[in-house]
Formats: C-alpha cells, structure tokens, sequence
C-alpha cells in the first residue's frame, strides 16, 4: 500500500499558467503535458477553466482536455469555474473537483468576474446546489484571491479574508482556501491569516496559493506548512498569474516547491526527475515561453535522492 503523501502538491499550471500566457498551446501538447506530469507522480492537477473561450482563447478545449485527464488513473481533475454557467459545464465534462475565485479585494472582484464580493458569495451558494443535485461527490473549493494584498486597490483587510471564509463555508463549499495572487504576501502576514482563517473555518482551510512575483514564494509557502496548511498550489516552470491584477506575475515552482520539502523529508509522492523531465513536455507546446526554477537550473545537489530525504 502506498504511503499517503505528507505534502498534497496541487498543480495548476495548465490552468493558471496558461491562461496567463499570450500563446495558445496546442490540445495535443497539452494532453502530453499532462502525461507528463501525471507520470511524474503529481495526482491533483487544476486542468482547465470552464469560461467564455473568446475571454480565455487558451481554455477553448477545457472539455477535451477533462476527458483526457479522467483516463490517468489517481488523479484528482480539477476545473476553476467563475459562475454557474462555468460549472455546469464542467460538471457536463465529470470533474472531481471544483475551484471558485472569489476575491477578499472589491475592486479585483469586479475587474476578474465582473460581480461584487457579496454577488460572488451568492454565485457561490448556486454553484453548491447546482453540485447537490447533479453531482454529490464532487468537491467544492473556493480560492479567497488577493487575500494578501492587491495591485488595484492596495492593502486588504484580515477581517475581510476571515468574513469571507465564513460565508463561503456557511453557503455549502468543502474548503476555501488563501491566495496571493498578487505576489505581496510575506511569511509573517502568511502565518497570521492562515491561523485566523483556521481558527474560524477549522479543518475546512483549503489550498495556499502563493506567487513568487517578489521571490518570497517558498518562504510563505514554509509559513504555511508551519501553521497546519498541507495542500499548496504550483506551476510547473512558474508559469501563471492574474490577467486582470497588473504585475502578478509568477506561481511558485512547482519543481522548487518538492524539492524543498522533499530536502526536509516530507514525502509530496512527485519524483522530482521525472518532474524535471515534463518540462520538455511543456517547452515543446510554448516553444517561445521562458520558464523559471531554481532546482532545474543547478540541478539535484550530489548524493541527494528522495528516499534519503525520506528517512533521513
């Protein structure tokens, strides 16, 4: 029997990555990428959007793409859905899980979605029952964005993240979890409302989505691991950010996130060379796309193997 990971790594590169990218990979590279990354180990994978493919071009065949992904066995399919048009239809293509941004920053919430925070918390509440009806297993996840901080309209109060928290858990979702999808975060700040958020939602805390827009990525992620948070999204290469917050560039590194916690001896499940490998996968669908990763670039330290990160 295989031991469960100490560490869920949620990878959402081929959502997040590329709906921020000018580029549209082709279906059959991406379907290769996930092979690939499914071969790695990984085995929650945030595979698409389910929006107006004229807003998001690069999520045109976010229904294929499902398909495809349902066929490797293990993997958790993720989708963002926005709205409740957005979740039918993902609900339409099977996915195991859904993930919802609702963002803790008035003036991002009308910029990504178009809605108010308090519209969003009554999207939310339809999307649940839509889920009740047609699809009890599916898990429901909210993403609170720009919970640290936001490039619109500057600082975010806790108070609004932790409201938000409460509201979206008391409309029906399975978690809500934290993201800085501005890049503004630091561990301290981390630290502070991923227990605030814990104390008022307990074991519902979802997912920390952190960037490394200021190169603070691995630090915040390591905050969070020490207040109890055990499911962090990346992107492989470090591909991602918002196209509606201005200068959010960058999620954490998904090679340099295992390879950290790895190194501590917290077992993800990922392999990291084959975790390396699938950036080739990556590379050949955005030939033109730089991609970033500290462990990549200077490559596994000599001696170090993950099972002696295991059990030494």
């Amino acid at each position: 029997m295989q031991e469960t990971p100490a560490v869920l790594i949620s990878e959402v590169g081929p959502r997040d990555g590329l709906q921020s990218v000018k580029a549209t990979m082709p279906t059959a590279h991406k379907l290769r990428w996930l092979d690939a990354l499914h071969a790695a180990g990984l085995r929650e994978i945030e595979v698409a959007s389910f929006v107006p493919a004229k807003r998001l071009p690069q999520m045109a065949d976010a229904a294929q793409v499902v398909r495809h992904a349902l066929g490797l066995p293990g993997l958790t399919v993720m989708a963002l859905v926005p709205n409740l048009q957005g979740a039918q239809a993902a609900l339409d293509a099977g996915v195991h899980k859904l993930t919802i941004p609702v963002s803790a920053s008035a003036a991002h919430s009308l910029a990504n979605v178009r809605k108010t925070r308090e519209d969003m918390v009554a999207e939310v509440r339809r999307i649940v029952a839509l889920r009740d009806e047609r699809a009890p297993g599916v898990i429901v996840e909210v993403g609170i964005s720009t919970a640290f901080g936001c490039t619109l309209q500057g600082a975010v109060a806790p108070d609004d993240v932790v409201r938000l928290a409460a509201q979206v858990v008391a409309a029906g979702v399975d978690e809500a979890g934290l993201s800085d999808t501005t890049g503004m975060a630091n561990p301290a700040q981390v630290r502070r409302l991923f227990t605030r958020v814990r104390a008022e939602i307990g074991e519902r805390t979802g997912a920390a989505h952190l960037h490394n827009t200021r190169g603070l990525g691995l630090a915040n992620c390591l905050a969070a691991w020490d207040v109890g948070v055990r499911t962090f999204d990346s992107s492989l290469g470090g591909l991602g950010g918002c196209p509606h917050a201005p200068g959010a560039s960058g999620n954490v590194v998904t090679e340099d996130l295992v390879f950290m916690f790895e190194a501590m001896g917290l077992r993800t499940g990922v392999d990291l060379p084959r975790l390396m490998a699938a950036r080739d996968a990556l590379r050949a669908g955005l030939p033109d796309e730089p991609l970033y990763g500290m462990t990549p670039e200077a490559g596994l330290p000599k001696g170090f193997t993950q099972q002696e990160a295991l059990h030494g």
